[in-house]
């Protein structure tokens, strides 16, 4: 079932069939974007919990989620800052003290390419909303995910933009550059997935990361469009040097695809401990590609540095999981 989805396969396609009455989801970041479509389309079935910073947004946002509703399915919305660990800790608790269990738990939101800043807790801003905030979330949550569940983290190809280094996450003392810091993030969110697939798969919990694709949504809120363009124009010229068609940026109901194929479609002894893009299971590779040739980094899933993250993480947000 697995193989008969790719790169332009939506999320209809991709769940056409599949039966979501009974489930429970949570998925991060549903004011926008992938998160928005990934709750949009669980809800047609699944019982979905849906995170955002600013709730009004979000419940303006997802109007045509809950109208749109069918067989039993549901969104509710629950307050979650990634880039403030007392708003993360508050959102767990509130889960915890809920006590309703989850099947899939889908760690979508996240930041991109921003300013150099740092979070209410001193992180730089990338690592620390992408990776720390989820890693304090879903660890305090663990509890509540299902023998037979899965936890789906949404990462990027950017993780290859950059070499991963345990030093200096915060940007002390190298110079900050968005996109190195955006591709550091985004490894660890990998990595995480890496040594949580590891520790959770004896509960029958499997853990995965995954590519979802060129896609225009509001995680380009940082980038200057005439930079996109010369970044698209570049791409293009060696696309056409190839033989190959020029590129075309994949809509949010194909790029919210592989979120949704990894979490309940999947073999999961398939994705677990892996990184996936288009629908698939990504090959490994350190050979030289362009920026959309699919492809993950030997560095990104190695289990030794995924576990040294997860005893940094752990030092540096002051929990042990």
């Amino acid at each position: 079932m697995s193989g008969l989805f790719g790169a332009t396969s939506t999320t209809d396609e991709v769940l056409a069939g599949v039966d979501l009455k009974g489930k429970r989801v949570l998925v991060t970041g549903i004011s926008a974007g992938l998160g928005l479509e990934t709750a949009r389309v669980l809800a047609h079935g699944a019982q979905v919990t849906g995170t955002a910073r600013d709730l009004a947004k979000a419940r303006a946002a997802t109007e045509v989620v809950r109208t749109g509703a069918a067989n039993g399915g549901s969104l509710d919305i629950v307050e979650l800052d990634l880039a403030s660990l007392a708003s993360v800790r508050a959102c767990a608790d509130a889960l915890i003290s809920d006590g309703r269990p989850f099947d899939v738990v889908i760690a979508n939101a996240g930041v991109m390419a921003a300013p150099f800043g740092r979070t209410a807790d001193g992180f730089e801003t990338q690592f620390g909303t992408n990776h720390l905030g989820h890693f304090v979330l879903v660890n305090r949550i663990a509890s509540l995910v299902k023998s037979g569940g899965r936890v789906v983290i949404v990462a990027s190809s950017g993780h290859r933009m950059a070499p991963f280094s345990l030093d200096d996450l915060n940007f002390e003392s190298k110079t900050y550059e968005p996109w190195a810091a955006y591709a550091q993030s985004k490894t660890a969110n990998i990595l995480f997935a890496v040594e949580l697939d590891r520790r959770l798969k004896e509960r029958g919990i499997r853990a995965t990361a995954l590519h979802p694709g060129g896609i225009q949504t509001e995680l380009d809120r940082h980038l200057d469009p005439d930079m996109i363009e010369g970044m698209i124009t570049q791409i293009n010229a060696a696309l056409a040097a190839e033989g190959k068609p020029p590129f075309q940026w994949k809509t949010i109901p194909q790029g919210a695809a592989t979120s949704v194929w990894a979490g309940f479609v999947a073999p999961a002894d398939a994705v677990g401990g892996r990184y996936c893009e288009n629908c698939h299971v990504s090959e490994v590779t350190d050979a030289e590609i362009s920026p959309i040739s699919e492809g993950v980094r030997t560095y990104a899933l190695d289990p030794e540095t995924a576990r040294a993250l997860w005893a940094k993480s752990e030092d540096m947000v002051g929990e042990r999981f």
